[in-house]
């Protein structure tokens, strides 16, 4: 499977279209007439406007729309937790209309990033349904994250040491030049002291 990449620029992103087939089967609760969930997806397909591609009774199967699907070589890391699932899988957004839980849903965008997939899940506004990795889908993701992603190496951070006998307690602000501590006692306190030890 070949997904364009943009001119100058295959070394950093590819793009596949997809195909998004939602089913629309009734309610399951009296309070919603229909439900909506994404059953399969079709890489490389053309446009999509919620075509009807299967009735069984009341349940149809709908092409509702073809979006890209969009890889980066940042984002890899988010590729390979989608790859490593069970089984692998490709997250689809879907938005509905406001004011009801029945409207059919807008798609808004496929995301192979399981990180990505998560952000939208923690919005509240958005539906993400998680949709099995066709085949020839998963081989292309998985080539993506061969040739672009790069272990990060693991570097631990090094403590500074702290020496507190190198500190200097009480001393003024480095930026005032000074022969000695400005927080030093006034001279006529220290006499005074000094008087007080000699009795």
């Amino acid at each position: 499977m070949n997904g364009a990449s943009d001119t100058g620029t295959a070394a950093r992103s590819a793009r596949l279209p997809v195909g998004i087939v939602v089913r629309r089967a009734p309610g399951a609760t009296r309070w919603a007439k229909w439900s909506w969930r994404v059953v399969a997806l079709m890489p490389g397909a053309g446009p999509g406007g919620w075509t009807e591609l299967r009735r069984d009774g009341e349940i149809v199967d709908y092409h509702a729309a073809t979006v890209p699907l969009e890889l980066h070589r940042a984002e890899t890391d988010g590729y390979l937790v989608a790859l490593n699932g069970t089984p692998p899988a490709v997250f689809v957004i879907l938005r509905r209309p406001p004011g009801t839980i029945e409207a059919r849903p807008e798609v808004v965008k496929i995301t192979a990033s399981a990180y990505d997939g998560q952000d939208h899940t923690d919005n509240g506004e958005d539906i993400v349904e998680r949709v099995p990795m066709p085949e020839g889908l998963e081989a292309w993701i998985a080539e993506f994250c061969r040739t672009h992603h790069v272990e990060e190496a693991f570097v631990k951070r090094k403590r500074t040491p702290h020496h507190v006998e190198a500190r200097e307690d009480g001393k003024g602000d480095a930026r005032v030049r000074q022969a000695a501590d400005v927080y030093r006692a006034p001279a006529s306190l220290r006499a005074g002291q000094r008087g007080e030890g000699a009795e």
